[in-house]
């Protein structure tokens, strides 16, 4: 197995970076220490140089590597951070790049990787599959693979976030931090357990990802068959070998979180911080509710920001149902006039704002009689939304909730 990075190649890493990086100081955050009962700092690598921490560690790698390997290329295979990380690093050392990724990886970062230079070659479903494919071409063309986890150097480069971190905050309690493959931890924690081993550090993925957690439980690596999380930036199968033996001895805990949760730190994330993450990138703020301390104080690292406008309306939409903002139900009304004006104003006496409202006749499994109507309004919350229904039952309907 490769040797594991230590704290003087995160030193270096930091004299390398020093010529590229966007300083991402903490944001101190009024809002989710509120929430959360702690004093909570958001480290915003949304806000780094190609969107996403990922740069750190491809840009030290590619910068240590000889003439010798550099002549045939460079590969990596990528979800998107790492090869816009690689494509922006390349280009900037002179080195010509190719990059394999998943087909359904989203637009942005497709066409953000082709627009730093690099050709992009879309294979395979998931992570793992876009990584077989760029194993062999790197074979047959006798390439440099950059890989976004299992490189010392890459590990070193993402290790300069815990510098950064400590420099601010030397008396962070805790640090939260995302794992897909564990390179972005694995830095993290060398850095920060040589400045103060008594810093918790607290990995956390999602539930439908969990690679990394469920090795550690079986005191082994462990690969899953499948991955299911709208956290495209974590959706790894195959955790990597070295990060694993770093994780174990340097990470404290890891923990999941679901979609829901996931999709609830986000739109807090935009609503009251005004600060775009893609879904893996608010993990670390879904998880400070998985900790169990209060009056702490926490870094949660927001990772990445790359995430196209289709995909971020969705997850606005799915964050507003998960946290009460949005309720769609349907209600069958008699045929009769009169009838919607009455359940509107049962939802104005219940200050419950109509976003849409579908009245049609023939959706009624009775359509002689009756109309089937679909509203969704405006909420407050989840006592707000019980308190609506209620009115409309007590005011004798039956309704059906949709969302």
């Amino acid at each position: 197995m490769t040797s594991s990075p230590n704290y003087k190649d995160i030193l270096k890493a930091e004299e390398n970076l020093r010529e590229i990086l966007n300083p991402t100081n903490l944001i101190f955050s009024e809002v989710f220490s509120s929430e959360y009962g702690n004093q909570v700092y958001i480290k915003p690598e949304n806000l780094q140089k190609t969107g996403a921490f990922k740069i750190r560690g491809a840009y030290n790698m590619i910068k240590n590597l000889s003439e010798k390997e550099k002549e045939f290329g460079l590969i990596c295979s990528s979800a998107g951070n790492h090869a816009q990380g690689v494509a922006y690093s390349a280009k900037e050392l002179g080195v010509p790049a190719t990059i394999v990724m998943p087909r359904f990886t989203p637009f942005i970062k497709v066409e953000g990787t082709k627009k730093l230079g690099a050709k992009v070659i879309l294979s395979g479903n998931v992570y793992d599959e876009a990584y077989d494919e760029a194993v062999r071409i790197q074979e047959e063309k006798n390439m440099t693979f950059v890989h976004p986890f299992e490189s010392p150097d890459v590990i070193a480069g993402q290790g300069t976030i815990g510098l950064e971190i400590y420099e601010e905050l030397s008396d962070v309690d805790y640090v939260i931090v995302p794992v897909g493959g564990g390179g972005l931890i694995s830095g993290i924690s060398i850095a920060l357990k040589e400045l103060n081993p008594n810093i918790k550090i607290i990995g956390v993925e999602p539930s439908g990802a969990d690679a990394m957690k469920r090795s550690l439980e079986n005191l082994g690596l462990t690969y899953l068959q499948k991955v299911d999380t709208i956290a495209d930036g974590v959706a790894v199968r195959k955790p990597g070998k070295l990060t694993y033996s770093i994780i174990k001895e340097n990470v404290d805990q890891i923990v999941t979180v679901d979609d829901f949760e996931l999709m609830d730190a986000l739109i807090l994330l935009i609503e009251k911080h005004k600060i775009i993450s893609e879904p893996s990138g608010a993990l670390a703020l879904a998880a400070i509710s998985k900790l169990g301390v209060k009056d702490k104080k926490i870094v949660s690292l927001v990772s990445g920001g790359n995430i196209d406008l289709v995909t971020i309306s969705s997850m606005i939409n799915k964050g507003l149902v998960s946290r009460g903002r949005l309720l769609c139900f349907s209600v069958n009304l008699p045929d009769t006039p009169g009838q919607l004006q009455r359940i509107s104003q049962i939802l104005a006496d219940n200050n419950a704002n109509i976003i849409k409202l579908d009245h049609n006749q023939f959706k009624s499994t009775d359509r002689l009689l009756n109309v089937q109507l679909e509203v969704t309004v405006e909420t407050n919350g989840h006592k707000h939304i019980d308190k609506i229904m209620d009115s409309i039952l007590e005011n004798g309907y039956t309704l059906s909730r949709v969302y």
